[in-house]
């Protein structure tokens, strides 16, 4: 398993719509477990192939916030939304956008079919923070970022971090103290 590189906004890959998963192969399952070292690694809750450069209809999620024992990951391989109800708003955060964190308006709940790491289906229904999961999530499938969301003001103020290279980003200030501990 190795870590993979986050790609950051305003990144291109990030603009792309992903192409349906078609090969349920080894090197697929070598992805998601890549996926999955580098997004607990982080630390999240999700991660979609094109935060990591694949523009491929497939991400994975912690499977604690869909309701799984703890330390499992749940790949969703092509989703697709069937329903959805409701209304939450709530502070989102994005790999894609470290150390920015704003309101964005979800569904509530949501039923998702989607396919496994062997390409098997299944159906999931999901409420609150995994339905938020879901939506971010397949959002980036579309080419849809949460910055799309926001006010035109924020929207301006959150390319201005990225400019700066995200000074807020928290995986920038540890790898500092990682910097210091080694001197000291």
């Amino acid at each position: 398993m190795a870590l993979l590189e986050i790609r950051k906004f305003p990144d291109p890959v990030l603009r792309k719509v992903s192409e349906p998963v078609e090969k349920f192969d080894e090197e697929l399952r070598a992805l998601c477990q890549d996926m999955a070292e580098t997004m607990y690694d982080e630390p999240g809750i999700g991660l979609a192939a094109p935060q990591v450069g694949v523009s491929l209809r497939l991400f994975i999620g912690d499977g604690t916030i869909f309701g799984f024992e703890l330390g499992t990951t749940v790949v969703f391989a092509n989703p697709t939304v069937l329903s959805s109800e409701g209304e939450q708003e709530g502070e989102e955060g994005c790999l894609s956008f470290p150390g920015v964190f704003e309101k964005i308006s979800r569904p509530e709940k949501c039923r998702v079919r989607a396919q496994d790491v062997v390409g098997s289906f299944f159906e999931l229904d999901c409420e609150g923070l995994s339905a938020r999961a879901i939506f971010h999530e397949v959002d980036h499938l579309e080419a849809r970022l949460m910055i799309d969301y926001l006010s035109p003001l924020k929207r301006q103020l959150v390319r201005k971090e990225a400019k700066k290279g995200y000074p807020n980003d928290p995986r920038r200030h540890r790898d500092d103290d990682d910097d210091e501990a080694e001197a000291g």
